[in-house]
C-alpha cells in the first residue's frame, strides 16, 4: 500500500502534511542499504524550490560509503552523468524567480567550473521526527537530507535546510529510485 500511495503522490502531487504523514509511517533505512547510484525525482508539495532540479538536469545521488557521497549528480543531454559540487548552489538567491528554461543551458556553460570528482557529503544516522534513520550531511552547506525506506529500491527523502530565503515551515521532498545498473 505504501508504494502505491507514493506512486499516486508522485503522479498527482500532495500536500506537505500528506508527504510528512507518509514519511513518518516509513521505516528507517540504514546507510549500508543505500550504497550505489540512485535516480531522483521531486515530490511536488508546493515548495518554492520545486522544478529547479529537474529543469537543470538533476539525475540523483551516489552513495559510495559513509564518508563519500555525491549529493548532486546531473545528466547531460546525451545521457552522460556528471557530479556537481554543491558549494556552488546559490541558495542565498531567490532561486524560485529564475526562469526554469535558463537552468539547463546555465548548467552546460558552468559545468567545467562546478563539476567535481570529490565527494561533498557524508552519511550518518540522525534522529529526525522521532526516528533514527540514514541522513546525508553536506560538507559545506547547512543541509541535511533525511531518508526513509519505501522498499529496497525506493527511498523517500526530505531536505532539512537552513536558509534565510526559504520558509522554515516548508520542506522539500524527493524520491530516490535505485538505478538499474546497481543490480
Amino acid at each position: 500500500m505504501t508504494r502505491s500511495q507514493l506512486d499516486q503522490m508522485m503522479t498527482h502531487g500532495s500536500s506537505q502534511q500528506e508527504a510528512f504523514d507518509l514519511f513518518d509511517r516509513l521505516e528507517a533505512v540504514q546507510p549500508d542499504e543505500m550504497w550505489g547510484l540512485w535516480q531522483g525525482r521531486e515530490l511536488m508539495t508546493g515548495h518554492r524550490l520545486e522544478g529547479l532540479l529537474a529543469a537543470s538536469g538533476w539525475y540523483g545521488k551516489e552513495f559510495l560509503d559513509a564518508e563519500h557521497v555525491h549529493p548532486l549528480i546531473f545528466q547531460k543531454r546525451g545521457g552522460r552523468l556528471y557530479k556537481v559540487n554543491p558549494i556552488w548552489a546559490p541558495l542565498q538567491l531567490p532561486l524560485h524567480w529564475i526562469p526554469k528554461t535558463l537552468l539547463r543551458p546555465a548548467m552546460t556553460i558552468l559545468r567545467p567550473l562546478i563539476g567535481t570528482r570529490r565527494s561533498a557529503a557524508r552519511l550518518r544516522q540522525i534522529q529526525y521526527r522521532d526516528q533514527l534513520s540514514a541522513a546525508m550531511v553536506y560538507d559545506n552547506k547547512a543541509i541535511i537530507d533525511v531518508f526513509r525506506k519505501v522498499d529496497d529500491d525506493t527511498l523517500l527523502g526530505l531536505m532539512d535546510i537552513k536558509s534565510p530565503n526559504l520558509d522554515p515551515d516548508q520542506t522539500y521532498f524527493f524520491v530516490l529510485y535505485r538505478a538499474a545498473s546497481n543490480g
